[in-house]
């Protein structure tokens, strides 16, 4: 019998504030190349920016800090989003995907632009770990839409009554989980820990580390329960 577990990237199989941290340290190096700004200094007030919630206008405060032009603010955008990412999978994360695999198929299922994602899941290391990643916004309208949820559970060729969902996002993650027949397992992590719940209500469960995933998940669709195609 065939049953899935099917993750969530960002916030939940590693930790999205790496991605930044490491966007902002290639900002800063571009910052210094091209416009003499301190790398060290250029990086620390972007870091402090993001540590006080102001991550999405970093840029523009940054520029007018410094007395930059404008339109720097698109230049350090594009950086951002064509950095190669220094990320490391952290070892519990990849524990759960080795241990899963033993009785799952597994699945990543991730929004944002797929060249960003693609690169962080190169990085990551995650291809050998898992049955297949599937990019939302390349099959759909992107999380919440059901129809990104079927293309994942179709990608490891697992009913979505036999597959599990997990994801720190109570919306993108839970209720579109939910709406697409899939049980759904909230890790609390990121800019959304604090959150309740979303539309449908709470998660089916929810954890706070990932190594708590598979007993959960175990619960919601036991072994020799799952139903293939």
């Amino acid at each position: 019998m065939k049953r899935a577990l099917v993750f969530d990237l960002d916030d939940t199989l590693y930790p999205e504030r790496r991605f930044a941290l490491s966007g902002f340290r290639a900002v800063a190096a571009h910052l210094a190349a091209r416009h003499g700004l301190s790398c060290p200094a250029a990086f620390e007030r972007l870091r402090r920016e993001m540590s006080a919630g102001r991550r999405a206008m970093a840029f523009q405060t940054l520029a007018k800090e410094y007395n930059l032009p404008s339109q720097v603010v698109e230049e350090l955008r594009d950086v951002y989003r064509a950095h190669t990412p220094a990320l490391k999978l952290p070892a519990a994360t990849r524990a759960v995907l080795r241990e899963a695999r033993k009785t799952w198929k597994v699945a990543v299922l991730t929004n944002g632009a797929p060249e960003i994602q693609r690169r962080k899941v190169a990085v990551l290391g995650l291809a050998p770990l898992v049955d297949a990643v599937v990019y939302a916004h390349e099959v759909g309208e992107g999380k919440p839409d059901p129809s990104v949820f079927h293309a994942a559970c179709a990608a490891v060729d697992v009913a979505a009554g036999a597959s599990v969902m997990t994801g720190d996002n109570p919306w993108c993650d839970v209720d579109g989980a939910r709406r697409a027949g899939l049980r759904a397992i909230r890790i609390r992590r990121g800019i959304h820990q604090h959150v309740d719940a979303g539309e449908t209500g709470p998660a089916d469960a929810t954890v706070w580390t990932i190594g708590e995933v598979p007993w959960h998940a175990a619960q919601l669709v036991p072994a020799g329960t799952a139903h293939a195609h």
